[in-house]
């Protein structure tokens, strides 16, 4: 007798918890994400389905006739998160914030919100994590209060929604979504289905109402958004906030921005009373001394469009290993291992290869761009022959492998926040274009040309300025 053949109906299908992918055969690796060990059996392939045309919800209208005014920004009242977001919030946007816990995302946003609410426009802080009496605490703590300002501890999606009904707020804050879940869709909090409707109503909420909404999310172990990478597609925004939880400053880049760009920096500090916003930051990345020290050197980098003055450090110390240590922090191992090696080849300092290396930055900033390569390199050679740079120098570009200094982005930027901060010399590629009065620019083409720089050395170089 001939067995039935299941129907496709009765086939299981296999999807990525991550990204949402589907296929019908179970694989250890998503072929959209290419994620390990998250594709899962989840039910059978529904068929395909045929939609009729039904009412529309307003009739279209030439693309001039439309109120443009309606997605005008609104100012969160901080103004470190303005920038980031391109001058506030739209009504009806969907806002996502990522970061590490403890890094002072829920924090923040309570800020946001009592900043926000008004007689005209009360806020919504719906926690999930917390309960009402912890978030309470923490708004006394900062400053927080606000007679708008309108607080629940929820994590059912429906009373969420309740909420809304009720306050009609002009901003929503949910802390965590993926903490919230609604009792109709089959899955843990956080998975792609509950994600997928819990995201999805808040959004139809938002734009039905030209409400704003600031939704916390986690992050995995290297970085990346927890949950399915689905919520990122749906949002309006993504932002990420960075900083080492044992460092004052915290850095908000937006990742995703459909009413701006995405290359802006907020900075902000956290203490106890707090988090307040940086306009002028650099004064965290500089250790202020009355004389120079060696293994020191000061670069500017951009975060975004901001530039930023830092410092690296370095110390050289003999050692006793087969195999000396090459110790980093803020700087990428990578970068400083090749600045070694160009220093030992093209600028002819032998006996630094056979020492322990500890390089590092101030203030707990993190410098991933080349433009930083020069700072290192000098930092690295003032240390290894016990030598001070020159006070108010400053050094900007990239080191490459034959020893050439490149040119670098911004550096006209760069010079121009150098002089403000009162720095009168720097160490730049060739042609820097116009140079800020009062900022004396050596243009250096090697790292030999570079070195010269040092006290102990002959100075020679092309001056302009």
């Amino acid at each position: 007798m001939a067995t039935r053949k299941p129907a496709s109906k009765d086939r299981p299908s296999y999807r990525c918890t991550e990204c949402g992918w589907t296929t019908v055969k179970w694989l250890g690796r998503c072929g959209e994400c290419q994620a390990w060990g998250t594709v899962e059996e989840y039910g059978g392939v529904s068929a395909v389905r045929t939609t009729a045309p039904g009412r529309v919800s307003a009739p279209a209208r030439p693309i001039g006739q439309v109120d443009g005014r309606q997605a005008t920004a609104r100012s969160t009242g901080v103004p470190e998160l303005d920038r980031v977001l391109g001058g506030g919030l739209v009504p009806g946007a969907v806002a996502l914030l990522a970061g590490e816990p403890g890094v002072g995302k829920s924090t923040l946003l309570l800020d946001v919100a009592a900043k926000a609410s008004s007689a005209q426009s009360p806020v919504l802080y719906v926690t999930g994590e917390e309960s009402a009496s912890q978030v309470r605490l923490r708004a006394d703590r900062i400053g927080a209060l606000a007679d708008h300002l309108y607080l629940a501890a929820e994590t059912d999606l429906s009373a969420v929604l309740g909420h809304l009904d009720d306050v009609k707020p002009s901003l929503l804050v949910l802390d965590s979504v993926q903490t919230v879940a609604s009792p109709e869709i089959d899955g843990a909090p956080g998975g792609v289905a509950q994600i997928r409707e819990v995201a999805g109503a808040l959004i139809r909420a938002s734009k039905q109402r030209g409400m704003a909404t600031l939704l916390v999310g986690h992050v995995t172990k290297d970085g990346t958004i927890a949950g399915p990478r689905l919520l990122e597609h749906l949002v309006d925004v993504v932002l990420s906030f960075e900083g080492d939880r044992h460092a004052r400053l915290r850095l908000i880049r937006g990742v995703k921005n459909r009413y701006g760009a995405t290359d802006e920096v907020g900075c902000f500090e956290l203490h106890d009373e707090g988090i307040t916003g940086l306009a002028d930051p650099s004064g965290l990345f500089l250790t202020r001394r009355d004389e120079p020290v060696p293994g020191t050197c000061l670069t500017v980098t951009l975060e975004g469009k901001r530039p930023l003055v830092a410092e690296v450090q370095a110390l050289t110390v003999d050692t006793q290993i087969p195999s000396p240590r090459r110790t980093t922090s803020g700087l990428e191992n990578s970068r400083v291992s090749m600045m070694l090696a160009v220093l030992e080849q093209r600028g002819r300092i032998k006996a630094i290869g056979k020492q322990d290396i500890y390089t590092a930055t101030v203030g707990g900033v993190k410098l991933t761009e080349p433009a930083a390569d020069l700072a290192v390199a000098l930092a690295l050679a003032s240390a290894a022959i016990d030598t001070p740079l020159p006070k108010n120098l400053v050094a900007i570009g990239e080191v490459g492998l034959a020893g050439e200094v490149r040119r670098v982005t911004g550096v006209q930027r760069r010079l121009s926040e150098a002089a403000r901060l009162g720095f009168t010399h720097a160490l730049v590629p060739t042609d820097p274009g116009k140079v800020p009065a009062g900022m004396r620019v050596i243009e250096v083409s090697d790292i030999g040309d570079a070195l010269r720089a040092l006290p102990a050395r002959a100075s020679r170089g092309k001056a302009s300025g």
